[in-house]
């Protein structure tokens, strides 16, 4: 059964999120606060984290940027702050995706549960021999979940592993954020694409010799993304 950590102050969504994990074969506990959240979360040995932005004591932007250091299973933001800088400032912390209050429960559990499903995919070995794609001094690999630029290896979050898979394995082909974000996050991106542009910029950053001037991830204007090798 997966366990899954809801730090959530109000009480009534606190309940209902818990309740609809508990009615979907999750197991769910609660931390009102950041500091308890904190702890529960680096502690806990969770599968998922479902957190909220505004908290008493530790908010929700610093708590997922101390979680992100030390554990790897998605976190999800649920937030009532629907302006584009408050979701890509936590997105550039490292959560997997957000949703916005008010909510659908179900809809709530449907993406974790896909984040749940593509964070295993990525953590199953098949014992398969290594597999790997080499473009452009970067060489991934794919059964060890493995990233190297020319010749250094970088450590890459669930969804930027996820994003220069895809990109790499289709070179020169470009990709609009909403077919990108159906791809990769698996539902529907309506209102969500900005999370596209999030992961492709940090993605920049580990892989560009350049981010500002990018080589291998190129937008293509009114288009959407490409790699090039």
């Amino acid at each position: 059964m997966k366990r899954i950590l809801i730090i959530e102050d109000d009480d009534a969504i606190a309940g209902i999120e818990r309740d609809y994990l508990l009615a979907n074969g999750f197991a769910a506990d609660i931390a009102a606060d950041g500091g308890t959240g904190l702890t529960m979360g680096l502690t806990g040995g969770y599968d998922g984290i479902l957190l909220d932005l505004m908290l008493p004591g530790l908010d929700g932007f610093a708590l997922c940027r101390r979680l992100r250091e030390a554990v790897d299973t998605p976190i999800l933001m649920v937030t009532a702050l629907q302006e584009d800088i408050d979701l890509i400032r936590g997105l550039g912390l490292g959560a997997d995706d957000y949703i916005t209050k008010p909510f659908s429960p179900g809809v709530l559990v449907a993406r974790l549960r896909a984040h749940l499903a593509r964070y295993e995919q990525l953590k199953q070995s098949g014992g398969r021999p290594r597999a790997q794609i080499c473009l452009g001094g970067i060489r991934l690999l794919t059964d060890a979940r493995r990233v190297f630029v020319d010749g250094r290896e970088v450590t890459l979050k669930n969804k930027e592993y996820e994003l220069l898979l895809f990109l790499m394995s289709n070179p020169d082909i470009v990709f609009s954020r909403d077919t990108l974000y159906d791809r990769i996050w698996g539902y529907d991106a309506m209102g969500d694409t900005v999370t596209v542009a999030v992961h492709i910029n940090r993605l920049r950053e580990k892989i560009e010799r350049d981010p500002a001037h990018p080589c291998h991830i190129q937008t293509v204007w009114g288009a959407g993304y490409r790699f090039r090798p």
